[in-house]
């Protein structure tokens, strides 16, 4: 049976401005959580000792964002706001570089110290740390929008879950390696650590995603509906850099079973 498909009301959601606010506050936010503090849960898992930065924790949820972004508005609008929060992110390390480097007054110095601000946000101000942080940022998020995207497409927009699992085991496989080699070739961990820190970090990540699935299928469907857009990702350029944007496109009726050519459908497909 066919359904009928409505043209797009508007070529500028209501609410990706919000996800993408969010979704840059985030970013940001686990970037200097994990510049200032060491979690140590208390126990071990497999003999490896369960300590993360403090950034670990709230991390995983960018990729939540990244999967409602891609699955309701599509690859070409995600790339627009990963490269946003790159610039966001660079843009913080840079203004926090600054201060790091700028000459402290007499009674901050006595009071917290530039030892103090070194250990809290150094992390976030330091070569290293910074550059391992944004080509992993980079590489892990648009290695999630483009299985997620390409995945859509394949299952018809079926199983949800299968989509966005699968895409946070590639993306944050990658981002985590890509990190914790770049940090041991800058001498931030030591390579004796590589191992541990890899699998811990990527265990936490993968299963923090896995946990917010209900949350996914709740905020992807309400987008939606509201939005009155899902995206199907069938002629679109994956090249991360390519700005332009896409022509517009003729709507026309699709047969039964296959996914609208680089379209919105009228209604949610079902996860």
């Amino acid at each position: 049976m066919r359904s009928r498909r409505r043209a797009p009301a508007s070529d500028d959601p209501r609410f990706l401005d919000l996800v993408t606010a969010a979704f840059v506050t985030v970013l940001i936010a686990s970037n200097v959580a994990s510049s200032a503090k060491i979690v140590d849960w208390g126990f071990s898992l497999f003999g490896v000792r369960l300590a993360f930065d403090a950034g670990t924790l709230l991390f995983p949820v960018s990729y939540v964002f990244g999967d409602v972004l891609t699955e309701v508005y599509g690859y070409r609008r995600s790339r627009r706001v990963i490269w946003t929060g790159f610039a966001c992110l660079a843009a913080s390390a840079f203004v926090l570089w600054i201060v790091r480097v700028l000459p402290g007054e007499a009674g901050w110095q006595s009071a917290v110290g530039q030892a103090a601000y070194e250990g809290v946000l150094g992390g976030m101000s330091t070569g290293g740390i910074v550059l391992a942080s944004l080509v992993a940022y980079l590489v892990g998020e648009f290695s999630n929008s483009v299985v997620l995207a390409r995945m859509k497409v394949a299952t018809r927009g079926r199983w949800l879950w299968l989509r966005t699992i699968g895409s946070t085991l590639v993306g944050e496989g990658l981002d985590t390696v890509i990190f914790v080699a770049i940090a041991s070739l800058a001498r931030v961990f030591p390579w004796s650590a590589f191992a541990s820190l890899v699998l811990t970090n990527y265990l936490f990540k993968v299963g923090v995603e896995a946990a917010m699935t209900p949350v996914t299928y709740r905020v992807t469907a309400a987008l939606k509906r509201v939005e009155g857009v899902d995206w199907y990702d069938t002629d679109t350029d994956f090249n991360p850099f390519a700005f332009r944007r896409l022509r517009r496109r003729s709507l026309s009726r699709r047969s039964a079973g296959a996914p609208p050519r680089g379209s919105r459908s009228t209604r949610p497909s079902r996860p």
